[in-house]
């Protein structure tokens, strides 16, 4: 699938995608139970990492940033184990760093540092190699760590080489698994822009027969128009409004957007070709981010 067309189509799964499998997942469940289930500690709290072994590091009772020191000897510890236990750990753990906010220290500060530490101790294929693991929970959780190290783009650029992997794995595997569930995760955060998005355009057809037959967790209802609401967070707003913007380009290059398109009731492109949506996004030229209403401004002509 190539040229305009095949771009449009790649917008649009995209689009359903990460609307129900980024958004909804983050607003309406938080973190995934099971990421959750490990906390980390610095090491000015921690007493620093000598005189005590690697495994110490997964054992529930860290709960701030990992430093370097000790991201290293995770990383050894999941590189060198055998234990599924303490590698899922391990997975866990660096997971959580890659997402963890700290009260006193801004959030974009943390996990840009730790974003970049992880990458330079040559975690991401240490990270992406249990993606092949036979156990579906390590699998599960190797996918939920990429998921949370991809949000930084740097890091997307290392991560990309696994997509095709992820997508033969999310389409090959049992429907509304964990392990498609955070494929799905994983792919929707590496393609909300436009940079990655071509290297799912022989997927597409793939993406929406998951979307048509999967459960609760791969599809969209009404409640996904909460998501344009001024009190969602900022993070969020913005790639929602990005995903509006993407699809109504590749609708405006199909030609689509020359005459009224038909779109099927109940679906997410009813939803957001609807007045409903157009109110939710003109409402939010007033939002109190900068960065929101400029988004919103460059929207509003395409509505």
């Amino acid at each position: 699938m190539g040229g305009p067309r095949g771009a449009g189509w790649v917008a649009a799964g995209l689009l359903l995608g990460a609307g129900a499998c980024y958004c909804i997942y983050r607003l309406t469940r938080g973190r995934r139970r099971g990421d959750r289930e490990l906390g980390i500690r610095s090491s000015k709290s921690a007493g620093g990492t000598a005189g005590f072994p690697a495994e110490d590091l997964t054992d529930g009772s860290y709960d701030d940033v990992l430093n370097a020191e000790q991201l290293q000897k995770l990383l050894y510890l999941l590189e060198s184990a055998e234990d599924p236990v303490i590698i899922e750990r391990a997975l866990i753990t660096l997971g959580n760093n890659a997402a963890f906010s700290v009260n006193q220290i801004p959030m974009k500060l943390i996990t840009g540092i730790t974003f970049a530490i992880i990458r330079e101790l040559g975690g991401i294929p240490i990270v992406a190699n249990k993606i092949n693991h036979s156990n579906q929970s390590i699998k599960e959780k190797a996918l939920n760590a990429l998921n949370n190290l991809s949000v930084n783009v740097e890091n997307q650029i290392k991560i990309k080489i696994y997509i095709s992997q992820v997508c033969e794995d999310v389409f090959s595997g049992p429907l509304n698994s964990a392990v498609q569930l955070a494929g799905l995760r994983l792919l929707t955060n590496m393609t909300v822009t436009n940079d990655h998005q071509h290297m799912l355009h022989s997927y597409i057809t793939d993406l929406f027969q998951v979307l048509l037959t999967g459960n609760g967790n791969t599809k969209v209802d009404s409640s996904f128009l909460s998501l344009y609401d001024s009190h969602v967070a900022k993070e969020i707003l913005l790639r929602v409004l990005t995903l509006f913007q993407n699809i109504k380009n590749c609708l405006k290059i199909e030609g689509h957007l020359a005459a009224q398109p038909t779109f099927t009731e109940g679906s997410l492109f009813f939803l957001l070709h609807g007045e409903e949506c157009a109110q939710k996004i003109r409402a939010l030229v007033d939002h109190h981010d900068a960065e929101v209403k400029e988004k919103v401004v460059t929207i509003i002509p395409k509505i």
